[in-house]
């Protein structure tokens, strides 16, 4: 029998959005592995807020919708906070109840910069790294290291010469006309108006040059799990400068293993990396003055797997500037968008981790 189209609305409900949400949802491991991460920043929460005053957004609540709009790809606060108003989903991970207001979008912006000045999403990805640790998925000896450049949200026009005056246009005073012909830019005498800390720079070449920042990662080789992240400004060493920085802040006294690839090696980083008890299976780029990779490193088999095992870092970079949207940030500084980029390979890291514990359903 035909059933009818009833368009009124009942006024109460008798569900939560707790009820409405699967058992067996793919948020559900997660949303327990975020709490289990948030529970160990309740001191660090106490120090960034005031004992007074007037009440803000949950820095709880705060990060959860941070990380269903990194999940889901929301492209700003707005559209989440509009998502937020109808989805039981969205309402269920971030803990809000079915009658309770969703925020206005510039306050949540507001309360969003402040925990990006803290250290929090450092922190909240040492949180989820140490569910890894205990659930043993992370290897404590062979890892890989990989940069990629993260396009900074500052236009070519606003690279301008540090000690000229701003481009004008009195047809177009808010968006000048510019012709770069023939004028040779560079970061040392150029700085961008819109973003001062990006830098002019391209991954390899025959690539047009962009103002970018520089973001890297180091995964461990068992299951792909991000186990370090940093970002610097562009320059000609900062991959490798970047690998250094993670390199010596690796745990233990056992010697471990560091798969790269050609861009890494220089004879410098490979003398630092042996100093620091890391041996670099870097990838031998044959050219003519000699790699710096000799056949001691090269014979041996677990070479051969690290060069192998560290393409799977490609799989990260492309997770976080397609489903998280860090092809090109929405945030200007390098402590911001290293903030955000820390934060997206949390939420890398969780999804991955949901996957390697429930092997027969991975969809997310």
């Amino acid at each position: 029998m035909r059933g009818f189209d009833h368009q009124q609305s009942a006024m109460f409900s008798y569900l939560s959005p707790e009820e409405r949400v699967p058992a067996d949802h793919p948020l559900r491991q997660i949303r327990r592995m975020v709490d289990e991460a948030l529970g160990g920043l309740t001191k660090k929460f106490d120090e960034i807020y005031a004992a007074a005053g007037r009440p803000s957004i949950a820095p709880e609540k705060l990060l959860r919708a941070l990380l269903l709009q990194t999940l889901f790809t929301v492209r700003s606060e707005r559209v989440l906070m509009e998502m937020l108003e109808y989805s039981l989903l969205f309402r269920w991970f971030v803990g809000l109840n079915m009658d309770e207001a969703v925020w206005v979008p510039t306050v949540f912006s507001k309360n969003r910069d402040r925990l990006l000045e803290g250290e929090i999403a450092e922190k909240f990805f040492q949180g989820v790294l140490e569910q890894a640790r205990s659930q043993e998925l992370l290897s404590e000896e062979h890892f890989s290291v990989d940069g990629t450049l993260i396009e900074a949200w500052a236009s070519q026009k606003s690279f301008q010469r540090k000690e000229g005056s701003a481009e004008k246009d009195s047809e177009d005073p808010g968006n000048p006309t510019v012709n770069f012909r023939g004028e040779k830019r560079s970061n040392q005498t150029h700085e961008s108006r819109t973003d001062p800390d990006a830098r002019l720079a391209r991954k390899s070449g025959g690539q047009e040059a962009k103002l970018a920042y520089c973001g890297n990662v180091l995964i461990e080789n068992r299951n792909g799990l991000v186990v370090d992240t940093e970002l610097l400004q562009c320059n000609g060493t900062a991959e490798r400068d970047a690998a250094m920085l993670m390199a010596e802040r690796l745990e233990g006294d056992q010697r471990v293993t560091m798969g790269a690839d050609k861009g890494y090696d220089t004879k410098d980083f490979v003398k630092e990396m042996g100093q620091m008890k890391v041996t670099p299976h870097v990838e031998n780029e044959k050219r003519t003055g000699g790699s710096a990779i000799d056949g001691r490193t090269t014979r041996h088999a677990g070479y051969k797997i690290s060069q192998q095992k560290r393409k799977r870092i490609e799989e990260v970079f492309g997770w976080l500037k397609t489903v998280a949207a860090l092809r090109k940030t929405r945030h200007r500084g390098v402590l911001k968008v290293g903030w955000v980029f820390a934060f997206a390979a949390a939420a890398y890291n969780l999804v991955r981790m949901r996957n390697l514990l429930n092997p027969v359903n991975q969809a997310v």
